[in-house]
């Protein structure tokens, strides 16, 4: 397996590294969120503390933070992201802190074919491990000067640890879980809820593994990580995220009532289906994630666990990988101010599709012919966007092409532009509470 897994990285890494000098929008390789994150990167590999007002001022960048009584400037992005990639910018610039990026990616790639292998064997988690690193959302960020591939290295990998711990609850597999979870703050405030979740898994396994004593030593290690970025923050931005250091005052998540909040219900329905921004839309091979979620169910309603050990095994991977996604679709739901803009679609979730793969295995392994045909889409998809942006006058952020459904992308909605898409997600949410309530007796 260490082999394929190996091939995997290689394959993707050089996918995502073809990225290089695609334009976000005309004339332009940078979104507006990378324009500000390679500030930071290029102020702590130039002066080492984070402050960014001379670069910003030299790339002619808007500020978003706020100015500190001595003129220093220390924006909202935080500054664990930008510390870890500066040693690369010290190296090469740019361009070597997007390689190191698609390395990233590419082995958060790898780790998710590592995790379907303990869900179903090759061909299936191979093609699923591909299908999903290929897909256009994560071709997009392979070379993306933003946190989230990082982000879903660092989620995948914690998730492999925290099934050991379930196989031996040894140390080092305890160890390893919690210190890379320890880690996904200082990449940003909306990373800890599903960061959160995985942890209480571990958590589970360790007590039922009759190691108490482990499971508090490796909570401490994140615990030491979180009270560290904690009082740091406190430090720099006033507060203890580096959202507090928002120019604009207000809540750090836009929402101010409890109306504002329950004004954004639409926006799982949103995320999946919208015409421009929709994982689905741009990444039908995920709907095999919804697939394998049911059946898993389905395979626990009629009591599969007690009689098969294997499926006793994947249901324990679905359920993680299933409450891991549920957090970060509840963080760009309800967290943060805006789950569209201006980045290319699927932003909010990229750190955790990677832990979708054993789901998509589990889809694809049971409906194969759907499953081949939502690959096909999917890489189609894929290759139609590079090419446009390559040679078109396309961007990623700006002027994306119609892929991969041509002139069938008119079916989709287009959340904001009237009341259809809401009474659509309406509909869709009674029809899944329809589904869920028969099924119960089933």
């Amino acid at each position: 397996m260490k082999g394929r897994a190996l091939a995997v990285w290689l394959l993707l890494f050089a996918a995502y590294a073809s990225t290089l000098g695609l334009d976000a929008r005309s004339g332009s390789d940078y979104g507006n969120a990378e324009r500000h994150y390679l500030a930071a990167i290029e102020s702590f590999a130039e002066d080492g503390d984070g402050n960014v007002a001379d670069e910003l001022a030299e790339r002619g960048i808007p500020r978003t933070g706020i100015v500190q009584p001595d003129g220093r400037v220390f924006e909202p992005y935080g500054i664990g992201f930008a510390a870890l990639m500066a040693p690369a910018y010290a190296l090469g610039g740019e361009t070597a802190v997007e390689l190191l990026l698609a390395a990233i990616a590419a082995l958060a790639g790898a780790l998710a074919y590592a995790l379907a292998r303990r869900f179903a064997p090759d061909p299936w988690a191979l093609g699923a491990a591909l299908a999903c690193g290929l897909s256009p959302p994560m071709l997009a960020y392979g070379t993306a000067v933003v946190p989230d591939p990082m982000a879903a290295a660092l989620l995948t990998g914690a998730a492999l640890a925290a099934l050991k711990v379930r196989d031996m609850p040894r140390r080092r597999y305890g160890v390893l879980c919690f210190a890379l979870l320890g880690l996904l703050p200082w990449l940003g405030p909306k990373f800890i809820p599903a960061a959160l979740v995985l942890g209480g898994f571990a958590v589970v396994w360790l007590r039922r593994g009759r190691r108490p004593l482990l499971a508090l030593v490796s909570v401490e290690i994140a615990l030491f990580s979180v009270a560290f970025y904690v009082g740091l923050n406190e430090a720099l931005y006033g507060g203890a995220t580096p959202w507090a250091a928002a120019s604009q005052g207000g809540p750090a998540t836009g929402a101010d009532t409890v109306m504002e909040y329950l004004e954004r219900v639409y926006r799982p329905v949103a995320l999946m289906v919208d015409r421009e921004y929709g994982l689905l839309r741009w990444a039908p091979v995920f709907a095999l994630a919804g697939v394998g979620v049911f059946l898993l169910w389905r395979g626990h309603r009629h009591k599969l666990t007690a009689i098969l050990t294997e499926h006793g095994t994947a249901e324990a991977i679905a359920a993680l990988c299933a409450a891991v996604f549920a957090a970060q679709l509840f963080v760009a739901t309800f967290l943060v101010p805006t789950a569209f803009g201006g980045w290319f679609p699927a932003r909010e979730l990229i750190a955790v599709l990677p832990v979708l793969v054993p789901l998509v295995t589990w889809g694809l392994r049971r409906i194969p012919r759907t499953g081949l045909a939502l690959i096909a889409i999917t890489l189609v998809g894929s290759v139609w966007l590079w090419l446009d942006v390559r040679f078109g006058d396309g961007g990623l952020v700006a002027g994306r092409p119609d892929a991969p459904w041509g002139p069938l992308v008119k079916l989709f909605p287009v959340y904001g532009e009237s009341a259809y898409p809401y009474v659509l997600s309406a509909v869709l949410a009674l029809a899944v509470a329809a589904l869920a309530y028969r099924l119960r007796d089933a």
